[in-house]
């Protein structure tokens, strides 16, 4: 009896940990440069989490997300891509991946490794969103806004863009209650 209440136990740990960043727990992406982005150093900012692709149609936002970068950055927002080939639509390498997007978009924005965002593979980030919030990417350039107290605050999908007012007004109303 013991062991299966110690099971218990440390699965409702693991659970909280890496459940909502707001719940103490965060999450760790390698970064396209190297190192790693600790989501637990974005907390209190808002956050646009992007799965990215560098061969789709929707690759033109990546001009959107630079433009929310720069406009957004000096307040704290996070803007993070996130490319992944679950959709079979990225460049090979991340070396690739970084050189095209700095050469095409000028793209000085947070970017991780090529990620997987779906199924059984998916970062922890984005099991997390599936299991507690009922959110896999269904393409390309979803989006995912989290507000300062780490819970998700919208989704949306490839047809919003990334300087839409459903996103920009979200991030400002999050900036002017903070």
């Amino acid at each position: 009896m013991r062991h299966v209440l110690a099971a218990v136990l440390v699965s409702s740990t693991a659970a909280l940990t890496a459940a909502p960043v707001s719940a103490g727990g965060s999450f760790s992406f390698d970064s396209i440069d190297g190192g790693t982005y600790d989501s637990a150093d974005w907390a209190g900012h808002p956050v646009l989490v992007v799965n990215t692709a560098s061969l789709c149609g929707f690759t033109p936002q990546y001009e959107g997300l630079q433009d929310l970068h720069e406009r957004y950055e000096a307040a704290g927002v996070i803007i993070l891509a996130v490319p992944s080939d679950d959709f079979k639509q990225e460049l090979a390498t991340d070396d690739e991946v970084r050189d095209f997007c700095a050469m095409t978009f000028d793209l000085t924005l947070p970017m991780t490794t090529i990620t997987s965002v779906r199924g059984d593979e998916a970062h922890p980030f984005y099991r997390w969103l599936a299991e507690t919030h009922g959110f896999a990417p269904s393409w390309n350039f979803n989006k995912v806004l989290i507000a300062p107290d780490g819970e998700v605050a919208a989704t949306y999908g490839s047809m919003t863009g990334p300087l839409s007012n459903r996103i920009t007004g979200a991030i400002d109303a999050m900036l002017e209650a903070d």
